[in-house]
């Protein structure tokens, strides 16, 4: 029963560790930006079509692809912030909701149209298809890899906003637009690169998701409502808050889902109605 019960905690934390790197952009584009992009999600979609397709057709290694999936997402949503996006920082929420769950619908449309409705899957290193044996368990080696590179991940954000100057152009351009463009910063510039940085996470989520959960046109509107729990129960631009709450919800939805199958996914959404009674502004968020 222990080994079971550690088994589970490990697969939710892993499960968790990928929902963090799906929502964590979206939770620093919402938290600092204001902006409200239900889009997010295909920005991950497009990371994992991204993988698929270098792996199969290029024939590059999966560890080449990540890079270029993160890539691919950053470059789409520079071209759709300074298309589109920018058009509607100072829209309604209404707006922007309405907006972003249109292309939302446009992508899967377009996934649809490209490659079909199947499920894509693709073909990982031999290092990354066994397990890894600890205390007398055997724990997957994909997921150790998968925690690893959000912890990894983790560690830059935190630094790169609290430590660098970047990060504090970031936060300057976000308390205040006017002081920012006032003592010469150009926020317009700050804002793609907070973007892009939030989008290529996302990019980076949905390549790292394919071997989990697999990879379809539904992801980005499948996926969008679990990114939105964890930026909810997080807190909005908290990465602190990010990552104990999507530890906290993938946890709980695996060992839900192991020990009471018969509930299915029931459990995610119990954890967040509870956690915003106590906390509306979630764990760590302060608005």
């Amino acid at each position: 029963m222990i080994g079971q019960i550690a088994i589970v905690l490990f697969d939710g934390f892993a499960f968790g560790m990928l929902l963090f790197l799906l929502s964590v952009g979206l939770s620093v584009t919402l938290g600092l930006m204001g902006f409200i992009n239900l889009a997010h999600g295909a920005f991950g979609m497009l990371g994992g079509y991204v993988t698929v397709l270098v792996m199969r057709q290029l024939g590059l290694p999966f560890l080449a692809a990540l890079p270029l999936a993160f890539i691919a997402a950053a470059l789409a949503s520079v071209v759709l912030e300074r298309t589109l996006f920018r058009r509607l920082y100072k829209a309604g929420e209404l707006n922007q909701v309405l907006f972003t769950i249109g292309l939302v619908f446009v992508s899967i449309a377009l996934a649809t149209l490209l490659f079909g409705t199947v499920q894509q899957v693709i073909i990982l290193p031999s290092w990354l298809r066994g397990s890894v044996e600890f205390a007398g368990l055997n724990f997957t080696s994909y997921r150790v890899f998968l925690i690893v590179v959000a912890l990894i991940v983790t560690a830059v954000l935190v630094f790169g906003l609290e430590r660098t100057r970047l990060g504090a152009q970031i936060r300057a351009s976000v308390d205040n637009q006017r002081v920012a463009q006032g003592l010469g910063l150009n926020v317009e510039r700050v804002f793609a690169i907070t973007f892009a940085l939030g989008s290529g996470l996302a990019g980076l989520g949905g390549a790292l998701a394919i071997d989990i959960v697999g990879l379809s046109p539904s992801f980005a509107l499948h996926f969008l409502v679990y990114v939105l729990i964890v930026v909810s129960v997080g807190g909005l631009g908290s990465i602190t808050g990010s990552f104990v709450g999507a530890a906290l919800l993938g946890i709980g939805d695996v060992a839900g889902k192991y020990f009471l199958p018969e509930f299915g996914g029931f459990f995610i959404y119990l954890f967040l109605v509870a956690i915003l009674l106590v906390r509306p502004a979630g764990l760590f968020g302060k608005r």
